[in-house]
């Protein structure tokens, strides 16, 4: 059966005169539709091996636009791939079957439609944990091309709306919490949870409370997933801030962030890797959850 998925239009097509340029297929950053992007391939076309690689590593990058998502991401984790004539099989460990449904397919669709545009390559078929992926129903999904995800075009509206954050600074001492509202004006296309981390970085507007997070700290990337909200950092999220304790700073954020709708968990990442220790003090290997105890009354 044909799966139906509502996309933006595409701005820039295809030039025929270049023959390594190809879309790049991503979600929109709500989840309910995909949108691709013109990509110059920096391979030799003719290199099958080293095409998949360049593109699976782009869809594995959280794109400049903020509107965007990466197919390849979160608990969508890639573990290997293989090539069986014009079939690419793609490999994902067990998480892959924790995305909620609809992501999952339009995930399963971005990834398709980039991936079979690779000269040689006909068909993608997933394997989770090198079994085969099944649908609702128990049955085996098999080989997809192209042709087996279509989509209705429409146009992208830019609109403004305003919002009350919600945002966890700390009290004078640096060892507890006080909310701080911020009312903001914002484009709709920007995720939720980036702007808030945004306003989080800018400080407290406010004498009553002390800023948390370094505020020359880039943020690579925010994407939600299933109720977790990850988000990833260059190292300036490691700089501690004045006599903040970390374990204050580390749930400013994670409290910030769970203020924002359908979100109740974060896994915080520096420069793609949850290996870092925050502020030399908390391990960042793990998903954080709200943590109301360190807010004052």
């Amino acid at each position: 059966m044909l799966v139906v998925l509502c996309m933006t239009s595409c701005a820039n097509q295809a030039k025929e005169d270049d023959p390594n340029r190809v879309q790049v297929y991503y979600l929109k950053s709500d989840e309910n539709g995909m949108v691709c992007e013109d990509y110059h391939v920096l391979s030799d076309m003719t290199n099958t091996k080293a095409v998949i690689e360049e593109l699976l590593a782009k869809m594995r990058t959280m794109p400049e636009k903020l509107e965007y998502e990466a197919p390849i991401y979160g608990p969508v984790n890639l573990l290997s791939y293989k090539i069986n004539g014009d079939v690419l099989t793609l490999n994902f460990s067990s998480t892959y079957t924790t995305t909620e449904k609809t992501t999952e397919i339009l995930d399963r669709a971005a990834m398709v439609r980039t991936l079979t545009q690779v000269p040689g390559i006909q068909y993608v078929t997933f394997t989770v944990e090198n079994t085969p992926l099944l649908d609702s129903n128990g049955n085996i999904i098999g080989n997809m091309s192209a042709d087996n995800f279509v989509y209705n075009a429409g146009n992208e509206i830019n609109t403004y709306e305003k919002v009350e954050l919600v945002l966890y600074f700390a009290t004078d001492d640096g060892e507890e919490l006080i909310p701080v509202y911020r009312s903001v004006v914002y484009n709709s296309n920007i995720l939720m949870q980036r702007l808030a981390i945004e306003q989080l970085l800018k400080g407290p507007n406010t004498d009553l409370a002390l800023p948390t997070l370094n505020p020359q700290t880039k943020i690579n990337s925010v994407s939600v997933r299933d109720g977790v909200c990850y988000v990833d950092f260059d190292e300036g999220i490691l700089t501690q801030v004045g006599n903040v304790s970390p374990k204050a700073a580390l749930y400013s954020l994670v409290n910030t962030i769970c203020e924002t709708a359908d979100v109740n968990k974060v896994q915080i990442s520096v420069n793609g890797q949850t290996s870092a220790t925050f502020m030399e003090n908390v391990s960042l290997d793990t998903i954080f959850e709200r943590n109301l105890d360190i807010v004052r009354e």
